[in-house]
């Protein structure tokens, strides 16, 4: 079958038909989807069968896969895999009951960052024959792109503070979440790491708009009320409607999504019993990178 990628109707995202990313890539085709990512910020694969070899298979071609700190329900044979779900079995609860509610971009607390997340949707919730659980997705190049000049002036060079544990007790503090504080170890693993604000894409080279209000904290450099109104002002800007687009969902799609290009949020408009079962794995950069310093 011919490999074909259609844009949605929307400044961002893509859906890629003709492939089984069961079966290896050559490298033509990698070439090709790390580009298609770079410029379209996420791509869809409808209907793949997957086991997590697989998954970790297709994943590794872009980069090192991490282990997140968080992922203490991990399969051992596969930790690099994180399950997020709502299903209870045998009153156990599978993987992290509570995905990404809130606008943030994935690693962005690390000091080597994340090029892609790559997403299988087991289960997609249900009501009515209506999917739910969208996913939100915003592009930072745009965002970028569209700020006064004064302010890409004022951003120019400097940094901001990440910090982990800032999404995570957000997540803490939603009403049913059970995840628990981060113990002094997990904590010690990922401490605050420092961040352009803007950046520049390792594979398409544009511009980014890079914090986010899920785990940006501060502004280095500035006093508290100017990093407070700077940040203010950049989280609003990033989150405007004309920058966002809603991905529904339909099981056995494989989302592979831009962490550099796109902010994201994953919608919980689903009960208890309307199960939904992702399953995720975090490509870190820094192929994308060494592929870039060996290209200038």
């Amino acid at each position: 079958m011919t490999i074909k990628i259609k844009p949605y109707e929307a400044m961002i995202g893509a859906t890629v038909f003709g492939m089984d990313l069961a079966k290896p890539l050559s490298d033509t085709e990698e070439e090709m989807l790390r580009h298609a990512l770079a410029n379209y910020g996420f791509l869809r694969f409808p209907q793949q069968h997957l086991q997590e070899s697989d998954m970790i298979n297709f994943a590794l071609r872009f980069g090192t896969l991490e282990i997140n700190v968080a992922n203490t329900k991990r399969d051992q044979t596969y930790p690099q895999i994180m399950t997020l779900s709502n299903i209870v079995e045998n009153g156990v609860k599978i993987g992290l009951s509570d995905a990404g509610q809130g606008w943030h971009t994935d690693m962005s607390y690390s000091k080597n960052i994340a090029l892609a997340n790559m997403l299988y949707g087991v289960k997609v919730p249900m009501r009515d024959g209506k999917p739910l659980g969208a996913t939100l997705f915003a592009d930072m190049a745009l965002a970028y792109d569209t700020l006064p000049d004064q302010v890409k002036e004022q951003i120019e060079g400097l940094s901001s503070e990440h910090d982990f544990n800032k999404f995570w007790e957000m997540m803490r503090a939603r009403k049913g979440s059970d995840r628990p504080a981060l113990s002094l170890a997990q904590r010690a693993e990922k401490p605050p790491v420092i961040q352009p604000i803007v950046m520049r894409h390792p594979v398409s080279r544009r511009k980014i708009l890079y914090c986010n209000p899920g785990y940006t904290v501060r502004v280095i450099g500035m006093s508290d009320a100017d990093s407070r109104a700077l940040l203010d002002y950049l989280f609003e800007h990033q989150v405007k409607p004309q920058y966002s687009f809603a991905f529904v969902w339909t099981e056995l799609d494989v989302l592979v999504l831009d962490n550099i290009r796109t902010l994201h949020n994953a919608i919980p408009d689903y009960l208890p019993h309307e199960h939904r079962l992702l399953k995720r794995c975090q490509i870190m950069a820094d192929k994308a990178i060494d592929a870039h310093l060996e290209s200038v």
